[in-house]
C-alpha cells in the first residue's frame, strides 16, 4: 500500500470512529506502528487530525463520541485484559454499580460467575451479559434509551438511583486526565455517570491507554474521587501516557496495569510499574500488572433477576452491616 493510500485509510478510520489507537491503525493498514506514527504526524501537519497519547482523534481538541459498532472493534485485547483485572476486585455477595460502555460490558461477562452479586446498571449491554446468571441479581435503572450506546439516561435514570448505596462503581468514559479526571462526550451520559458515582463508596475507572490524556466535553468523575484506575500498559514509546499515569498516581489514584500479552489463565497481581511511573511510599496501593487467575472465578451461571432499586439499597445496607 502506498503512503497516500495508507493515510487516506487512516483518515477515514479516524473520521468514522472519532478516536483510533496506533495499534489498531497499524493492524488495519498492515504496517508497523512506527510507519503509522509517521503518517499520523503528516496528517496532523495538514490539520486533518490531532495526535493523542498512542492514537489519533478528530481535530479540534475534543473527541466526539463513537457509536457502539465502532467502539466494539477498538482495543479489544486491551479491554479484555482490563476486564479480567477489574473482575478480580469483585467479591462474592457484593452490591455494585456498573456504567455503560464496551469495556464495562466485557467486565459484566466475567461477573456472571460471581455468586451472590447484585449489579445495578443503566446499560442494556451489561444487563444482557448477565441475563443467564441465575446467582447474580440485576437491577436496571429507569430512564430513556440512548440508542448509540444502549444506555438508559435522563431524569428517570438519575432519580431511580437516589438513596442507593453500594460498595463500588465501575465506570468507563471517553477520556481521562489527571487534571479533570474522567470525561465523556455526551451530557446525558455524564449526568447519569455522576449519579452512579454518588451511590458508591469507591469508584473504579476502566480506561485503556488510548484514553489517557484525552479530554472530552463533560466531566463525570473528578480525579480526587477516583479510587482506582485499571488500564493496560502503554507502548514503550508513549511517554505522554506514562506521564499521565504518573500524574494520576501522584494524586493518589491506585493504578492496576493489565498485561495484554498473558495467555488465558495467567496469574495476575505481580507488582510492576509501567515506564515513567515510579513507586511512591505514600501510594495506597502499588501499580499492579497482570490478569486475574482463572481460579478466581466462582460459581456457575444461569438467569437474570430484576428487582427494584429500593430493595437493592436495603440488601446493600444489610451486607455492609
Amino acid at each position: 500500500m502506498f503512503a497516500a493510500e495508507r493515510r487516506q485509510l487512516i483518515l477515514e478510520m479516524v473520521r468514522a470512529n472519532g478516536a483510533v489507537s496506533l495499534r489498531e491503525l497499524a493492524r488495519v493498514v498492515q504496517t508497523s506502528e512506527v510507519t503509522v506514527r509517521r503518517d499520523v504526524r503528516a496528517l496532523e501537519a495538514e490539520g486533518l487530525l490531532d495526535r493523542r497519547h498512542g492514537g489519533a482523534v478528530l481535530p479540534g481538541g475534543f473527541t466526539r463520541e463513537s457509536g457502539f459498532p465502532q467502539k466494539s472493534h477498538l482495543a479489544t485485547a486491551e479491554k479484555t485484559a482490563i476486564a479480567d483485572v477489574a473482575a478480580s476486585l469483585v467479591e462474592e455477595g457484593e452490591a455494585i454499580v456498573v456504567g455503560a460502555g464496551t469495556t464495562t460490558q466485557e467486565l459484566a461477562r466475567r461477573l456472571a460467575r460471581v455468586p451472590g452479586l447484585t449489579v445495578v446498571t443503566n446499560s442494556l449491554l451489561v444487563a444482557q451479559a448477565l441475563a443467564h446468571a441465575n446467582r447474580v441479581e440485576v437491577v436496571m435503572t429507569g430512564g430513556t434509551l440512548r440508542g448509540s450506546n444502549y444506555a438508559l439516561v435522563g431524569s428517570g435514570a438519575e432519580q431511580s438511583l437516589q438513596g442507593l448505596r453500594v460498595s463500588r462503581a465501575f465506570l468507563s468514559g471517553s477520556g481521562l486526565t489527571a487534571e479533570r479526571g474522567l470525561s465523556t462526550s455526551n451530557m446525558l451520559s455524564a449526568s447519569v455517570d455522576r449519579a452512579l458515582v454518588q451511590a458508591a463508596a469507591e469508584v473504579v475507572v476502566l480506561a485503556d491507554h488510548t484514553k489517557l490524556g484525552a479530554d472530552t466535553m463533560f466531566q463525570t468523575v473528578p480525579t480526587d474521587v477516583i479510587t482506582r484506575l485499571v488500564t493496560d500498559e502503554p507502548p514503550a514509546h508513549d511517554e505522554r501516557a506514562a506521564s499521565e499515569l504518573q500524574a494520576l498516581a501522584d494524586q493518589g489514584v491506585q493504578i492496576a496495569v493489565a498485561g495484554t500479552g498473558a495467555g488465558p489463565g495467567a496469574t495476575g497481581g505481580e507488582q510492576h510499574h509501567p515506564p515513567g511511573v515510579r513507586p511512591r511510599r505514600d501510594m495506597p496501593l502499588p501499580v499492579q500488572r497482570g490478569r486475574m487467575a482463572a481460579g478466581q472465578f466462582r460459581g456457575p451461571g444461569g438467569g437474570m433477576a430484576a428487582e427494584t432499586l429500593e430493595r437493592t439499597a436495603r440488601v446493600a445496607d444489610m451486607r455492609r452491616r
